[in-house]
């Protein structure tokens, strides 16, 4: 016990500052969902503003270009974090520093300007490539920058979590998982087997936590889309911005409601991923 209380009051500050910023939010963000704004006089409790929400041509669209970024760039992600570990759990400490810690420090914001400086039709990659004769000149480089395909978003995405993926992964891979690996190959056991029976089942924890956290952050995220993305549709968590900036306040209801459905959605996609991937980590019999 004298353990369990130690460890709960090393947690307890941490658990405070999540439940008031979060916790509180979301409650706050309830009860303005449901039309409670004293302020400018709406005492009334209703669902209007879901039913305007979810009965709106433009939520299903929303919806679905958010659950595609958020699950294009996770996917996308967490494939070349773990080449990328692989590639690298053997090499220098310094190494994996500057490949992986250095992104994780800049911005999303900056990240999302610096990759429209490269892939736009006017940025550096259009005029290399003219340059190299590959194409004839730089506005006939494909636009990927507010394209259906919302290619600008996921690469900034990619780009950003592909290193915080791979630091879960190399740190479980520098550790028991590699001292199994090397017992595996004594054993006889050739590349494909030491990964998928030995090396998988170890890192599998990390990949769900990590991947998770991922695509928790790119469904909830809109500085990048609102920067990068098409103006029709926008994501849900922009068609939110964009709502909570309009000059009346009558229409916060809404803007709380789309932020409520956004919370609900990911606990949702995230218990299921939970439980889709609750046996991945388990060991397998070759």
């Amino acid at each position: 016990m004298g353990g369990r209380i130690k460890i709960a009051l090393l947690l307890t500050p941490a658990l405070l500052v999540i439940g008031v910023l979060f916790g509180g939010g979301l409650i706050s963000a309830v009860i303005q969902s449901l039309g409670y704004l004293p302020a400018i006089g709406q005492t009334q409790i209703s669902l209007d503003a879901y039913d305007q929400v979810l009965t709106g041509d433009d939520f299903l669209d929303s919806f679905l270009l958010t659950v595609y970024i958020a699950g294009a760039s996770t996917v996308f992600s967490t494939v070349l974090a773990v080449l990328a570990a692989l590639a690298l759990r053997h090499g220098s400490g310094r190494l994996s520093t500057v490949v992986f810690q250095l992104p994780i420090t800049i911005p999303h914001l900056v990240a999302a300007v610096g990759i429209a400086l490269i892939i736009s039709q006017t940025g550096l990659g259009a005029r290399l490539a003219a340059a190299l004769g590959l194409i004839g000149e730089p506005r006939e480089f494909p636009a990927l920058l507010y394209d259906r395909y919302s290619v600008g978003i996921i690469l900034t995405y990619v780009w950003k979590e592909v290193p915080f993926i791979a630091l879960v992964v190399l740190a479980s891979l520098r550790g028991v998982a590699g001292e199994l690996e090397d017992v595996a190959r004594t054993l006889g056991a050739n590349a494909w087997q030491r990964f998928w029976f030995v090396v998988f089942p170890v890192i599998a924890p990390g990949i769900i936590a990590a991947s998770l956290i991922v695509f928790a952050f790119t469904f909830g995220a809109f500085e990048v889309p609102y920067l990068l993305g098409k103006t029709y549709p926008t994501i849900l968590p922009v068609m939110a911005y964009n709502e909570y900036r309009d000059v009346e306040l009558t229409a916060r209801p809404v803007a709380m409601a789309i932020n409520v459905l956004i919370s609900f959605i990911t606990a949702v996609f995230a218990a299921l991923y939970l439980r889709l991937a609750r046996d991945l980590g388990r060991r397998r019999d070759p």
